[in-house]
């Protein structure tokens, strides 16, 4: 990439980097630059688009939200598309019982661990610890860093990051040792809460896991009274399946981290949701009871009137039965897949699939990385590789050709 860009790039060693595909505009499932090329958006931007690019339901929401009221401050004031979109996710977790807004999924985890730790705090509990999973990305945010592994995204901070407890990645060899490392943790006492990625650990290379499992997990915890976040940023939105992904437990969490998904990949948004006995820790005549956090865009009005349409069009009988032909089609190429000595490690979680191309140097920076994401762009396919770990993660607009193109794409490159 050249030096005398004027954008500092996220996720990439700038003097490394490639120069950046520069787009014009997107339709559906398509990305289209000024050289005339298109790219099937094959990890939907980010794992936040649901319905497509430049949706005109979602548009249509925007304009006639921009027209009544842009912005507003969230503090004393309060507008319709919050109070809509919040009754709207309670309804669909009715675990939950209040909604916080922010801005990204950083900030609601950010969110989520305050929430946690205040909670004992206000109770007069005080506990200081939390527990995570090993390969963890939670964010980069501090708090949020401080949960999330110790790898190449946290190493500057580490001296300034709190210390947690980390549990093993769940495989199908250590589930004894697993449980028995969450046992030890929680019965000191100390734990505060548990915070988690359900499912499938996403930044780490889409590592997956089973709902058995991670419901033994919860069932611990809450036999100790700890605490359970989980981060559903990129799970949720029937990601996996089902709305959240924790809906595929017996245990429900405490608090519930979601962003990405949230406006249908349009607009920053998040929201922290939690039980009612948690926000009654803070309701006191006590001002530091309160919980001191805040947004300058917390609650936007034009964000929020996004993602109550993106719910529409989410509940509608045409997205729902697309998810179900994705999961479909994804378990279809998952077979094919088998037949290539190329790859291993095979793995799907509802609408999302994942493998691993065989190499010496495998993980997060292995040296095939920029080789696979260049060549899926000239197959006219944006998919964006985890180290030697392709996946997809389509939006639900996409249709049996496109994501078979998504998928042909995929097995031709892993091949080369």
């Amino acid at each position: 990439m050249r030096k005398d860009r004027h954008i500092w790039y996220p996720f990439a060693q700038q003097k490394l980097a490639s120069e950046p595909v520069f787009l014009t505009h997107g339709k559906g499932a398509w990305l289209y630059d000024d050289q005339g090329n298109r790219y099937l958006d094959a990890i939907s931007s980010w794992w936040t688009n649901l319905h497509g690019h430049a949706h005109p339901y979602l548009a249509e929401a925007a304009k006639k939200q921009f027209d009544t009221l842009e912005h507003v401050i969230f503090a004393g004031f309060t507008h319709a598309p919050a109070e809509a979109l919040a009754e709207r996710l309670l309804g669909k977790i009715p675990a939950m019982q209040k909604v916080f807004f922010s801005d990204n999924g950083s900030t609601s985890v950010e969110v989520g661990i305050k929430m946690a730790l205040q909670y004992w705090d206000n109770s007069g509990k005080p506990k200081k610890q939390l527990i995570a999973l090993e390969g963890a990305y939670h964010g980069d945010t501090f708090g949020s860093m401080s949960v999330s592994g110790r790898d190449a995204f946290t190493r500057p901070f580490r001296q300034h990051l709190f210390d947690t407890t980390y549990l093993p990645f769940p495989d199908d060899d250590n589930r004894t040792e697993v449980l028995q490392a969450m046992e030890e943790a929680c019965a000191s006492g100390d734990v505060a809460a548990f915070i988690f990625e359900p499912l499938v650990q996403g930044a780490s290379g889409m590592r997956m896991y089973e709902a058995e499992m991670l419901d033994r997990l919860l069932s611990i915890a809450s036999q100790h009274k700890v605490l359970c976040i989980a981060d559903e940023v990129m799970t949720g939105f029937h990601r996996t399946g089902t709305f959240l992904a924790t809906d595929q437990c017996m245990h429900d969490p405490d608090i519930i981290c979601l962003s990405k998904g949230i406006t249908g990949g349009s607009l920053p948004l998040a929201v922290t949701l939690c039980r009612q006995e948690i926000y009654d820790a803070f309701y006191s005549d006590d001002k530091m009871k309160a919980l001191w956090h805040g947004h300058s865009y917390t609650g936007n009005p034009l964000a929020c009137a996004i993602a109550n349409a993106s719910m529409d069009l989410l509940e509608s009988a045409e997205t729902q039965t697309a998810i179900h032909r994705i999961i479909s089609q994804h378990q279809a190429f998952a077979e094919e897949l088998l037949q290539q000595e190329t790859i291993e490690n095979i793995r799907q979680t509802g609408t999302i699939i994942a493998w691993d191309i065989v190499v010496e140097d495998e993980g997060y920076f292995s040296s095939i990385r920029n080789s696979l994401y260049d060549k899926a762009l000239e197959q006219g396919v944006l998919l964006r590789p985890l180290g030697n770990t392709l996946y997809i993660m389509p939006p639900y607009c996409c249709s049996a050709a496109e994501l078979t193109a998504m998928h042909n794409a995929g097995r031709l490159i892993s091949s080369l």
